[in-house]
Parts: structure tokens; sequence; C-alpha cells
């Protein structure tokens, strides 16, 4: 069969496709785990987001695919819906298949879209037989994490368990599959592999429980290398680590250090995520070992600087020191130190603008990214499906914003007591703009070429709704600020609206009356 695989083109506001293009990880190891017969293209759209209607359709008409699929995430979910319109339109006869965070937690909202089936849960097995199924090798009724159609009648069979990794089950990523070029970070050709898979924190804002239980799962050192070697193969030299939690495991993190080192896959640029306590209370021996291994730039998940914020979030546990046994306070200072000392970068991950956070609260934190990050990426409280955090807003009526297509991070989404939705984005985008400015001459000294012939674009990004009146004081920050609002909504509009159906916005934890969804609603309940 043909097979396409389509990511979405939707990109978050603090990755510029400027400086960061990466793909989508599952859609090559879905590729890499088919039978060796089908002809697999793979295509992230955020390699074309000025002319995706374009690129799918000529796509369509050059691959003839039997089955489309689509990887999304909720704020994704308005041109998902756009674009199986659209490849509907192109060949009515296709199979189109979604996956991905959003079809797992929200299955109900897609029940009533052009869709033939959904995988939930991790893809690759179930993505498989299902193709074998649609050969006439097995049945759909024993595909475990799928959801398929008996005339208009939906069938949701039982959840497919986590994979283990160590069995090898999960064959490596089919690079070679990708129809588009164009993956970079800072100038430099970008991938990303994963080590592991799974997170036993329960932060109240975050979908991976939900999604896979709370289990850490890894995969062998043999098949990473392996993994690594590929995609260097493939040309990229900055790998992002994808894992969930990869530093809820420091001994084995340390032990892939020294196993990067020992193969001479030590010339490549990493960057990964990683937990603050992790950091602090291991930095001492293990900042050191990953500057050696390759380590750049480090995702710290501080989340918020204020024990009670931390609280709200449930992400204590996570950003807590510790000390001979003993809890020393928050550990994202003594993470940062160690870090910095041992010249790597950090991106810090904040969250700002929770229902009874403050004007104070709020600066404090900024003021934090200000003196001690390297690039911020700071967020709101965002609803996503199936989190204790969506529930708990839910129940509280405190969701202002249904437009899943904001879901992006950076639109406050629910209410405040003390401070409006837009005086809340207002204080992060202000504050943001200096704090990427000063990163720039530590770009420039790694990647001059890059910075040097980007520059312009770089700063019209960051910058963007600003004009020569607002930086010479002849205009408020806040008429910019409109101005940016603007253009960020028309930046959203990556898929032109076909005209065969309304395209309604839809929330996150949808609530339809219709007998499918409802019937969805009850079984899940059960």
């Amino acid at each position: 069969m043909n097979i396409l695989l389509l990511s979405m083109p939707d990109s978050f506001e603090h990755m510029p496709t400027v400086a960061i293009r990466m793909p989508n990880g599952a859609l090559t190891s879905l590729a890499g785990n088919l039978d060796p017969h089908h002809k697999v293209a793979v295509a992230d759209l955020i390699l074309c987001q000025r002319s995706v209607n374009k690129t799918v359709t000529d796509l369509v008409r050059e691959h003839s695919p039997d089955i489309v699929g689509m990887s999304i995430m909720t704020f994704q979910r308005r041109s998902a819906e756009r674009l199986m319109h659209l490849v509907r339109s192109l060949k009515p006869g296709v199979k189109i298949v979604v996956g991905g965070y959003d079809p797992s937690l929200d299955t109900a909202a897609y029940l009533d879209m052009p869709v033939d089936f959904i995988v939930r849960g991790e893809g690759e097995v179930t993505f498989r037989e299902l193709t074998r199924a649609l050969e006439g090798q097995g049945s759909m009724h024993f595909i475990s994490g799928l959801s398929h159609k008996e005339g208009d009648r939906w069938i949701h069979n039982p959840a497919r368990a986590p994979h283990r990794l160590e069995d090898n089950e999960i064959r490596l990523p089919n690079r070679s599959a990708r129809v588009l070029k164009g993956y970079t970070i800072l100038g430099r050709q970008a991938d990303v592999i994963e080590t592991s898979r799974g997170c036993t924190f329960d932060c109240s804002f975050c979908s991976i429980i939900e999604m896979r239980g709370r289990n850490f799962f890894t995969y062998s050192f043999d098949r990473v290398l392996d993994d690594i070697r590929d995609a260097y193969d493939h040309g990229a030299r900055t790998l992002f680590i994808v894992d969930d939690n990869i530093t809820l495991n420091v001994h084995r993190f340390e032990a892939l250090c020294n196993a990067i080192i020992n193969a001479g896959l030590n010339k490549i640029d990493y960057y990964v995520q990683g937990m603050t306590s992790a950091i602090a209370n291991h930095g001492e021996t293990l900042a050191p070992l990953m500057r050696k291994a390759g380590f750049r730039y480090v995702f710290l998940g501080i989340e918020n600087i204020l024990e009670t914020d931390l609280k709200f979030l449930q992400a204590s546990a996570k950003n807590t020191a510790r000390k001979n046994g003993k809890k020393t306070g928050n550990a994202s200072i003594q993470a940062i130190d160690y870090l910095h000392e041992n010249g790597m970068y950090v991106i810090g991950g904040l969250i700002v603008g929770s229902p009874g956070d403050t004007l104070e609260s709020i600066e404090a934190n900024l003021e934090f990214a200000r003196k001690y990050v390297d690039w911020p990426y700071i967020q709101h409280p965002t609803p996503y499906p199936k989190t204790p955090m969506t529930a708990d807003f839910r129940k509280q009526g405190l969701i202002e914003n249904e437009r899943l297509h904001e879901y992006d991070g950076t639109t406050p989404i629910v209410h405040n007591e003390n401070l409006s939705l837009d005086e809340i984005e207002y204080l992060r985008w202000k504050a943001e703009r200096g704090m990427k400015t000063k990163h720039i001459p530590e770009v420039l000294k790694h990647d001059p070429w890059f910075v040097l012939k980007n520059m312009g674009k770089m700063a019209a990004h960051t910058y963007r709704g600003s004009r020569l009146r607002t930086f010479l004081g002849l205009e408020s920050d806040r008429n910019a600020f409109a101005r940016y609002k603007e253009i960020r909504r028309k930046e959203r509009e990556y898929v032109e609206a076909p005209q065969t159906f309304c395209d309604a916005d839809r929330r996150a934890d949808s609530k339809d009356l219709s007998p499918e969804r409802a019937l969805w609603a009850s079984s899940t309940a059960k």
C-alpha cells in the first residue's frame, strides 16, 4: 500500500521556524515499524507553513496514498480537520487514520470528523497491525488501541499496554521516508531521538500519565547509539532527545553519557529535557559528564519559583533540592549553576498566570527568568484533554477561552482573580523579548553564519508588532502588543478552510450530546 504520514503545520510561539524546525519523531517511528513492502512518505508540514494546501495537494497527487495518517496535538485540531476534508476532496476513497495526544485523549472529538480509524496511545504496533488487517491479515476487532467503524457505528477496542521497549519490538525510525527537507536548530541540521518513554510524576498540567500510565521504560544503549548514528548518517549535527523524563534515572543517564563518549558520538550537539531536582542533587558529577558527552542546551522544567504555585501545579517533588536525605528548598538555582559552570545553556520552562497569581508573583517569575535563564520558554496554564488541571478548571468554571487553536501555551486560557487574560499575556510577551535578544551573542559565537544570515528575520519575529515609533518611545508597548496579537491570529491560519463543512471550534474535553460521543463518554467513564 501507499501510505502518506503527515504532522501538522501549527508550531509553538517559542519555536519560530526561522530558528527551529524539528521533525515529528513519531511519524518516522511509524514508518520504521511497518512491513517493508509498503511505500511510505513522511511529511512534516512545519516545513511548509505558508504553502500547506499546495504541498498536501502535490503529495496526494504524487504518492496516491491508500492511507493518510495524521499526528495531532490539541492546538493542531482545527488544521487537522481542514486537512482531512482537503485530502478527501482529492482522493475520496482514501483511509484516514489519526493518532497522537489529542485523538488518544479526546477520542470523542474525532468521531464526527471524516476519519476512518483512531490509533490511541503508542502507535507503532497498532498501526502495523491495522495495515495488515486492511490487507486481509487478521481482524480489526483484535487490534488493541484501535477505534474503527462498523457501518456507521464506532467500535473502541481495548487499550494497548505501553511497550516495555527492551524487547526490541519497536524498530529504528525510517528517516529515509521523509519527503520534505529543512530540519534545523539554529542553522544546524537537526533530528530527534528517544532513549526512554514515560514518567512517574503527576504534574497537574501534564497528559503523560493519562496517555500511557505511570511508568518508565527504556531502550538498550545499543539501540540508542544505533539511532544516533542513523540520525548522523542522515545529516543531523544537532539532536533533541525527546524523552519524557530522561533524568528520572540519573545513574542510567550518566551511563548513557559515558556510552555516547565511548562511541565517539559526542561531536554532536545534544538538547535534552531535565528535572531541576535531579540536576541539582547530582550536578556536581552529572553536569561535567553531560558537557563532555556533547550536551549544549538543557530544557529545565522549573515550572514556577514560588512554592504555592508549585503545589498548585503538583510539581513540588521534582523541583526540590535534597541534601543528606533532607529537603533544602527549590532546586532551580543550584541546577542552573551546575549547568552554567559546565558551559551549558538553560531553556527555562516556567508557567505563569494560574488562577491565584498576582502581578507580584508573575513579575517574580519573570525576574527570575531574566536573571538565570538563557532562553525563556514561559507558558500559561492550558487545559489539555484529561489532565488533572483541566478537570479542576472545568469544575470551577475557570476556562474562558474554548478556541483550541490558541491552546499552544502562550495564550492565557483560564480565569485569574487578579488580572485580565490580556494583561497576563502582555506581561509575558514584553518580558520575553529582551530575554531572547540577550542570548543572541552566545548563539553568534557557536553559529556565526546562521546569526549573521538570519539576524533580521529573528529580530522581526521576536519584535513583531513593534515599529520604529515603538523603539523611539513615541508609542506605548501596548500598541505593539495589540498588533502582535493580530499577527499571531493570522499566523495560526495555516490551512485554508474548505467550504464543505462547518469549521466550528471544539473544546478540549468535548461533551457533545451526539449518540456516538455520548457512547464514548459513557464507556470511558466506566
